[in-house]
């Protein structure tokens, strides 16, 4: 005979006024979290009280039930009543819906009701707190209208509507535990859902699904908006021209990523050439226009002389009064240990306010013009490059041949070009060039030694950054330019130099594409400029201006002359040459003694590792290296398993913002500077040569 399932009966339910409750000791909360009393005070005026409160009738001693009720369960509704109450929009004899359990003397059947009741709720959904939000903005609310609703931001409505460019297979895979959902956001950056199902297709066959990598596969052919075309073209332009853009609510995105390379390059070229035809129609016989040019594209070109524009006097009186601010400003300030953050905006607005009225623009001779042209192109920076006045050889008048006088002096020697800092332009192929292309090494276990040409390549962007290191210290660039003379007259030591002492400016002609934009190299440009601009027409005046410079600016000038002679290459020495090879290394061991001396920092210098310039460059098991160096081996092991081209792409990324250099861009932090010809990142690079 089968046994009778006991039936269980639910507490009755009846409305009891709010000044008969009583909040329960019994409460298992203590600590605040989540919504706050206030704003679920503001939920309840808005909407009514959704769920009632669980109570229990209080005894007196001797059992007897008073009329009042406590509230083991509900404390925070209570509460909410309770403020309602004191801010006179609630009766205080206003009835509360409330569960009515049966009177115990057990105190812990109070807890576990409190306890019962917050441990079993759960959360909602992030899934379907989307779908949620989505049917309120279908049916007319706004999303401000829905984050006042539920006590959220706009941030957190806009980043779960997101969840709509989200194909409906994803969103059924994460609803099924199948994702989570930090994978599901990475995939909310692209609405196009047939890439999305793609990319998780490959996904899902890896053990690395991290949402760095979605990301990446969801970008890797868009450009973004920081690139120098997006900012020399302008987002609205590129938006107006039908270009979308890509945003990631749920991670710092730096103005998201452009979807259509092609629609920005043609309108980067159509405001590039809308440039040139106003620049030619200066009266130049020629103008060249490129995305960029090669580093040193300007060294066979003659220069033409302009004369500055002078200040019109509305600009001379914008300038004394914005020096006078700033006289006043850090007058002000001057006792302070750091300037207010709005008042350190305003000093940095009026310094770029004074630069722009400092630097002003040249005019030419016609005459001149007509024979010359300009170079036009993107900077860096995103903004408009145009270089005037280059004439070709064949362009310049032809001058009498010099006679040489009587000391030997070759008038000729000086060619009056314009970036004494260029080289010969772009990696050369021809004749002449000893060095060999880089082959892409066989992957084998083990670090590999660099290749030449990397290595070079390295060496060159140190050496541009000693110069200018080397040019901003005049005491160091004396005291280096002593050294080489004394070791040369009176101990006649054979062997290359890292400072050429008579100035032969050593040309760079292998470089990685990031250097003619970088720090250095502006500096250097904008050094040379400003010491051009000064100089007399002829050599007695210079002769005279030269001696009549006080003590300060002939060292700058000194520092700045020598800072082309400054050395710091590697070379690729043939195997037949001991000699040479040994000249070499002495010449890295003197170029490391110059960039401790000066401090040198290729991080502060701009130098970072990218695909281009190092990592597409090297064995795999030296790009692990690196991002084990800079971000521990739990990075590392995240790319170990992809291939080369993906783990530099990815390296890159972990990579940025590390501080991480190779050996051969280090330089050596010494006590003891006698040390120097023996602990020095010259002998790294002795090393990995010898490898």
């Amino acid at each position: 005979m089968a046994t009778a399932i006991p039936k269980i009966s639910l507490s009755s339910s009846r409305d009891i006024p709010f000044n008969r409750l009583v909040l329960s000791q019994s409460n298992v909360r203590r600590v605040k979290a989540g919504l706050s009393i206030d704003e679920l005070a503001r939920d309840i005026e808005r909407r009514g009280l959704l769920q009632g409160l669980n109570v229990r009738p209080v005894l007196d001693d001797a059992g007897v039930e008073t009329g009042s009720y406590e509230v083991p369960a509900g404390g925070r509704r209570f509460r909410a009543l309770e403020l309602l109450v004191k801010q006179k929009k609630l009766n205080k004899t206003a009835p509360v819906p409330c569960v009515v359990r049966e009177a115990g003397s057990a105190a812990i059947l109070a807890e576990d009701d409190s306890l019962a009741e917050n441990v079993q709720r759960v959360a909602l959904h992030p899934l379907d707190q989307f779908r949620a939000f989505r049917d309120m903005l279908e049916k007319g609310m706004s999303e401000e209208e829905i984050a006042a609703a539920f006590f959220v931001t706009s941030a957190v409505v806009k980043q779960r509507l997101r969840l709509m460019t989200v194909s409906d297979k994803l969103l059924d895979i994460y609803e099924q535990d199948g994702m989570n959902l930090e994978q599901l956001m990475a995939f909310s950056i692209s609405d196009d859902h047939a890439r999305q199902e793609q990319v998780w297709d490959i996904v899902a066959q890896s053990h690395n699904r991290e949402p760095y990598v979605i990301r990446r596969m969801l970008t890797e052919k868009t450009v973004r908006a920081s690139d120098a075309r997006a900012r020399f073209v302008g987002l609205d332009v590129y938006i107006a021209a039908g270009g979308h853009i890509m945003r990631d609510l749920f991670e710092a995105d730096d103005g998201g990523w452009l979807q259509d390379p092609a629609l920005l390059d043609r309108l980067v070229m159509e405001k590039l050439h809308t440039a040139t035809e106003d620049i030619r129609a200066e009266g130049w016989k020629w103008v060249e226009t490129a995305l960029s040019f090669p580093w040193g594209h300007t060294r066979h070109f003659a220069e033409i002389d302009g004369t500055e524009v002078p200040l019109s006097d509305e600009e001379t009186a914008r300038l004394e009064a914005l020096r006078a601010e700033q006289e006043t400003i850090e007058a002000e300030y001057a006792q302070a240990d750091e300037y207010p953050d709005e008042v350190d905006a305003r000093l940095g607005g009026i310094e770029q306010a004074i630069l722009a009225l400092e630097e002003r623009p040249l005019a030419f001779d016609p005459a001149d013009m007509a024979r010359a042209g300009a170079f036009v192109s993107l900077a860096s920076d995103g903004t408009l490059q145009v270089e005037r006045g280059f004439v070709l050889p064949e362009d310049m008048p032809a001058e009498p041949e010099e006679v040489d006088d009587a000391g030997g002096y070759d008038h000729a020697a000086y060619d009056g070009r314009d970036e004494r800092i260029a080289d010969d332009g772009g990696d050369t192929g021809g004749e002449g060039n000893s060095i060999s292309p880089d082959v892409e090494p066989e992957e084998e276990d083990g670090i590999k030694p660099l290749p030449d040409r990397l290595l070079t390549e390295l060496t060159a962007w140190r050496t541009l950054a000693l110069r200018d290191a080397f040019a901003s210290n005049p005491h160091i660039a004396l005291t280096e330019f002593l050294h080489t003379l004394v070791r040369d007259v009176y101990w006649q030591t054979p062997g290359a130099e890292c400072l050429e002492a008579y100035v032969r400016e050593i040309s760079l002609p292998v470089h990685s594409p990031d250097m003619p934009g970088s720090a250095p190299a502006h500096a250097l440009r904008q050094r040379n400029e400003g010491w051009k601009h000064d100089l007399p027409e002829n050599e007695d005046a210079l002769w005279r201006w030269i001696d009549g410079l006080d003590e300060v600016s002939r060292m700058a000038l000194l520092a700045h002359c020598l800072s082309f002679g400054v050395n710091a290459l590697y070379e690729r020495m043939p195997s037949y040459g001991p000699s040479l090879a040994r000249s070499v290394r002495g010449r890295l061991v003197r170029a490391d003694r110059l960039a401790t001396a000066l401090s040198l920092d290729l991080v502060e210098a701009g130098w970072q590792p990218t695909v281009e310039n190092y990592l597409g460059r090297v064995t795999k098991a030296r790009i692990l290296q690196a991002v084990r160096d800079a971000r521990g081996n739990e990075a590392a092991n995240r790319i170990a398993h992809l291939k080369k081209p993906d783990m530099a792409r990815e390296a890159e990324q972990l990579l940025e913002g590390s501080g991480w250099l190779p050996e051969a861009l280090r330089t050596a932090v010494l006590d003891d500077q006698t040390q120097v010809e023996t602990v020095t990142a010259g002998g790294d690079m002795e090393a990995i040569a010898a490898e």
